[in-house]
């Protein structure tokens, strides 16, 4: 029996199967891992007072439970928790570790108070007062809701401000400094020349200390209320409303408030910028940065790597030297992608940005315009990196397509490139689609290469904006890949980065996915579209 099943080759579909199902469940098994530890983050626990003995001492220690963990310790078995308690300048620290047999006990109190806050982290405590236009309000919550929405919208017009408006002027008076700098290096300065830029400049000036004025009454506005609160303690702390993001009493909380407040959590992980050193807030620039990057890399990669791909399967006499050239190409694939990196920061950004810089931009030197990493190199890098995974796809879509309908073209008078253009490479899309799929994945999750010719811990500024030419391929960019990096093994706060690490993960998966799917989707229009051809 058991010769005959291994003689009928059974043995290797059920070991197939058996690889097939242990992939599936691993990946499944990871996504499932990432959702859990990621999602879960934005949930709002409940906050527990914990009474603990230390030596002579008892403690009581406010905070959520973070992480439970069981170790053995002198042979006996023991279970800690691992409690954020915030407050990190007031006790230095955001987690406490506590042992379980050291817990005499646990409370719950209904108004303490969660206070997410632009710096220090959060505060954990009992609301003690507000102030609200100089009026005191004994713990109402609803009074510190008002203060904390006002500063959120005053915060807002500054941060309007600040980035759009002096962004803008600043971006312009530099500008003016090139043009400057650029008709001294042509020997064009005239007076009038001069004259004119400086009358430019003196309008962006008036235009500048206009918002200067602006932001000096909205800071002193944003700093007009304030909230005191009580530490389990007993420190107070007050803080005024401009540096509070939001407060809620998660004790106080029914399943439909958290669920609003789980909502609003992933809202501003998806759409509002970093804080914290990159543990609090949102990854909207690296996601921007990410899908804007893999697009360029898209657009370059996807004509080199078809031409590159018809000219050797179309064009080239196949002999030693094709072979060679082919053999080359797929061994590429297998190159570690840092050296592609290297090579990106000595080609692309120091060979070939910098000579950009001296031949069209003299008037920026001595700090570089393109002669430094940036999203341009950066695309360049990875599209590079990608280009066999888009030759190899192509040349075997062409490679499939049957030899009787080039000469079933040629022999109805079209010329090789006719059939060329409108038989063959049409019928070989759905090939060049699938390589363009394998290289978004690929290039999405590189983050090696980046770290050389580009990306960075945190960019001021979006490559895309309002100030022309709109697109500004020089500039640096946030990669969420890199994000997790830093998050993850840079972070001063590894405790509380660590969720972000999780949700920024299944964020990029995801939007590796989005990319996939609508390459797919292209992809199947395509196939279903020349379908009848092939027939």
């Amino acid at each position: 029996m058991s010769k005959k099943f291994f003689n009928s080759g059974q043995h290797w579909v059920w070991l197939n199967a058996g690889a097939i199902s242990i992939s599936i469940i691993m990946v499944v098994g990871l996504l499932l891992l990432i959702a859990v530890r990621g999602l879960s983050h934005f949930w709002p626990a409940e906050v527990k007072t914990f009474e603990v003995v230390q030596g002579n001492e008892t403690l009581q220690v406010m905070g959520e439970i973070h992480n439970i963990e069981d170790d053995i310790q002198d042979g006996l078995e023991r279970k800690q928790y691992l409690v954020k308690m915030g407050n990190r300048d007031a006790y230095g620290l955001d987690f406490k570790w506590l042992d379980v047999k050291n817990i005499t006990d646990t409370t719950v109190n209904e108004n303490a108070i969660v206070v997410e806050r632009r710096e220090w982290g959060n505060l954990y405590g009992f609301l003690t007062s507000v102030t609200k236009d100089g009026t005191v309000y004994k713990k109402d919550t609803k009074v510190l809701q008002d203060i904390i929405e006002r500063a959120l919208d005053i915060h807002g017009e500054i941060r309007d401000i600040e980035k759009d408006d002096i962004g803008s002027i600043n971006y312009a008076m530099e500008q003016l400094r090139l043009d400057q700098r650029l008709l001294e290096l042509d020997g064009e300065l005239t007076d009038a020349a001069q004259a004119e830029i400086d009358k430019r400049k003196a309008e962006l000036q008036e235009e500048f200390l206009s918002y200067q004025e602006q932001l000096q009454v909205l800071y002193t506005d944003i700093k007009r209320d304030t909230a005191e609160f009580s530490l389990i303690g007993g420190e107070k702390i007050t803080l005024t409303a401009g540096n509070i993001v939001r407060a809620f009493q998660p004790n106080q909380m029914g399943f439909w408030a958290k669920l609003g407040h789980y909502f609003s959590k992933i809202g501003e992980f998806i759409f509002d910028e970093p804080r914290e050193a990159n543990t609090e807030g949102g990854v909207f620039p690296a996601i921007f940065g990410t899908v804007l990057m893999v697009l360029l890399m898209s657009i370059v990669v996807t004509p080199l790597g078809v031409v590159a791909a018809v000219y050797m399967r179309e064009y080239a006499k196949q002999g030693p030297l094709t072979r060679t050239i082919r053999i080359a190409v797929n061994n590429l694939a297998g190159v570690p992608s840092i050296v592609y990196g290297v090579f990106g920061l000595g080609f692309f950004v120091y060979f070939l940005g910098g000579s950009i810089d001296e031949l069209f931009y003299p008037e920026v030197s001595p700090s570089p315009m393109f002669g430094t990493p940036g999203l341009i190199w950066a695309s360049l890098t990875l599209a590079l990196l990608t280009l066999p995974v888009v030759i190899v796809s192509t040349e075997e879509g062409l490679a499939r397509i049957p030899k009787s309908i080039r000469e079933g073209s040629l022999a109805l008078g079209a010329t090789k490139f006719e059939t060329l253009r409108k038989t063959v490479l049409p019928m070989a899309s759905p090939a060049m689609m699938t390589g363009l799929i394998l290289a978004v994945a690929r290039a999405a999750g590189e983050v090696a290469p980046l770290m050389l010719v580009g990306v960075v811990k945190l960019a001021p500024t979006l490559p895309l904006d309002a100030n022309a030419p709109f697109l500004h391929l020089e500039r640096k960019f946030m990669h969420l890949g890199f994000h997790i990096y830093d998050v993850g093994f840079q972070s001063p706060n590894v405790e509380a980065a660590r969720p972000l690490v999780y949700a920024t993960a299944l964020l990029l998966v995801l939007i590796i996915i989005l990319l996939n799917i609508a390459a797919i989707k292209i992809r199947n229009n395509l196939r279903e579209k020349y379908k009848s051809l092939e027939q």
